[in-house]
């Protein structure tokens, strides 16, 4: 199996989280970069959060990255 290119790399712009909303691609939420706090596929943004597995992560603490492998 390949890597993506995007394997790994934040999700910084909004369109690039409604991007991999209607992609239904996986990505992984940090919190301070370092410490993983979930994973999946984006089911909900707002200007505040962004849900993913049923769960709410708050934009302004944690950061997203692409975890989809083509």
């Amino acid at each position: 199996m390949k890597k993506s290119k995007r394997f790994m790399r934040p999700l910084t712009s909004d369109i690039q989280l409604y991007t991999a909303q209607l992609d239904r691609t996986p990505i992984v939420v940090f919190i301070d970069e370092e410490q993983l706090v979930g994973s999946g596929v984006i089911e909900d943004i707002t200007e505040m959060s962004v849900a993913v597995k049923g769960e709410r992560y708050m934009r302004g603490v944690c950061t997203f990255k692409y975890a989809g492998i083509d």
